[in-house]
């Protein structure tokens, strides 16, 4: 019997009108390629016990029978700007939640683990290549304190799964406090059910938001902590050069939390156009496009509301999401550059430090981190490894601009040495390039998971340098320029 004692997540207690109860499809001789020990640590579940024969079985969708049912979540959502009417859980399965040491309750998912009444036409499975991806990612956001959800375990299968190629089957378990979308408000606006969507956003607010029910009007103080919460997150997004890739509302946590990991990437030379789904043609979800259309996503949230929060508080809303954004992304950035105190200027000091990095599409990643090297006198020489960023480059604009920041540290006595480990606490050296994920992939697809297990004891810390891992904290090489990544999954 398998040993993970889970209950009936709390989501199941809603009508049976928010779920379809389902049952797993079992994987072929499923086995183990990588479980998060670290997280367990903090679930407060042994890991020496973990790997067993029922376990793989039990997340796997291997067993023949689950106590408590699984289910699958109703939802809609604006694909690429189009509403779709019914989405919902197509390849996730919600198992059922547990309580960790702190008595904080994690919702436990499935994702790849067969049909739900949601798949549509497609088979609800998972493959191994975005399955190690969202492994990695889940854990890899984690370590950069952004909010997201978080992968526990990874197992695969040789069952075949057809996508552009014939490919390897995998399910991932993740967990989260919840996994309510955007999506599943307008499911229930846009079919006209009031009292269902009224009996969502109680529930949202009764088990992740009662601070709301304190105010006058606890729908309005539901939508302004999610409208916060959203631009927290985007604005943390930016600052490490993340991009999402699809965000549509269902792909929206009302939790604020970064979910599913499809056609992610961190952005390798800084491009504010760079788009890093394949399937995007039109840059939608480009890096600067990030802020504008989670505005846009507020605002289809913000309608389906219409009947518990009156118009004009909806409006004032969405007319202050920018600033708040703003102040959001000053607060992630500020401290990138080392900056002490607060300045009118600072968001033209930050605008005007990316237009230099524009056209010399230089390393995101590393800019920032070999900028905390610079010293703030004046006719200092700058730092050759940062200088090395540029290559045989002409980079005018950026030493105008350098000779601006310069003149800021002076006025705020920004002592060198202490700025430098502020800044390497804020500005990775390792994040999950794509090249990285695809070598791991690479490996796994000849059974080989080390580098899986490698990335991911890098990826949990990753300000701190490691010699073990300079390899890790390389650019790109140019074979990478041809990975494409799209939402086939």
């Amino acid at each position: 019997m398998h040993t993970l004692s889970l209950k009936a997540a709390r989501f199941a207690t809603l009508p049976n009108m928010f779920y379809s109860p389902v049952k797993p499809e079992p994987l072929n001789q499923p086995y183990w390629i990588a479980v998060n020990e670290t997280l367990l640590d903090e679930l407060g579940m042994p890991s020496e016990t973990f790997q067993t024969a029922p376990n793989l079985a039990y997340l796997s969708g291997s067993l023949a029978e689950y106590q408590p049912q699984p289910i699958a979540t109703v939802y809609g959502g604006h694909q690429f700007g189009g509403y779709t009417p019914r989405l919902g859980d197509g390849r996730a399965l919600l198992l059922g939640e547990t309580v960790d040491n702190n008595g904080k309750a994690w919702e436990w998912q499935l994702k790849g683990a067969g049909k739900t009444p949601y798949s549509r036409f497609a088979d609800g499975r998972a493959v191994l290549r975005s399955s190690v991806r969202e492994y990695l990612c889940s854990e890899a956001m984690h370590g950069l304190n952004i909010p997201t959800t978080r992968a526990l375990a990874l197992i695969g299968s040789n069952d075949e799964v057809y996508r552009e190629t014939v490919e390897t089957a995998a399910v991932v378990t993740r967990i989260a406090p919840g996994f309510i979308r955007f999506g599943h408000f307008e499911y229930f606006f846009y079919a006209g059910r009031e009292a269902g969507l009224k009996t969502l956003a109680d529930f949202v607010i009764g088990h992740y938001y009662p601070e709301c029910r304190e105010a006058g009007n606890s729908y309005l103080a539901l939508l302004q902590i999610v409208f916060e919460r959203t631009a927290d997150t985007v604005a943390a997004w930016q600052s490490v050069g993340f991009c999402h890739g699809v965000m549509n509302t269902d792909n929206m946590s009302i939790l604020g939390l970064t979910i599913d990991y499809g056609p992610f990437g961190f952005m390798e030379g800084y491009d504010r156009r760079h788009v890093c789904n394949h399937s995007d043609h039109e840059g939608r979800y480009a890096y600067h496009a990030q802020p504008y259309i989670a505005h846009w996503n507020l605002a289809a949230l913000a309608n389906c509301f219409e009947a518990l929060v009156p118009e004009n508080k909806r409006n004032d809303l969405l007319e202050q999401w920018p600033q708040t954004f703003q102040t959001a992304y000053l607060k992630y950035m500020r401290p990138k550059l080392g900056l002490l105190d607060e300045h009118q200027d600072d968001e033209e000091l930050i605008a005007d430090m990316f237009a230099a990095l524009q056209d010399k599409k230089i390393d995101f990643t590393l800019f920032f981190r070999r900028l905390s090297a610079i010293s703030n006198a004046h006719d200092d020489a700058l730092p050759a490894e940062l200088m090395a960023l540029f290559g045989d480059n002409n980079p005018q604009l950026f030493l105008r601009w350098v000779g601006r920041y310069r003149q800021r540290l002076r006025a705020e006595k920004n002592d060198d040495a202490a700025r430098k480990l502020r800044m390497n606490q804020v500005n990775p050296l390792y994040v999950l390039r794509n090249y990285l994920a695809q070598q791991a992939i690479e490996s796994a697809k000849h059974g080989d998971y080390r580098e899986i297990g490698r990335l991911h004891r890098c990826l949990e810390n990753p300000f701190d340098e490691r010699p073990e891992f300079a390899d890790l904290a390389e650019p790109a090489p140019e074979w990478a320029e041809g990975i494409a990544v799209s939402c086939s999954s």
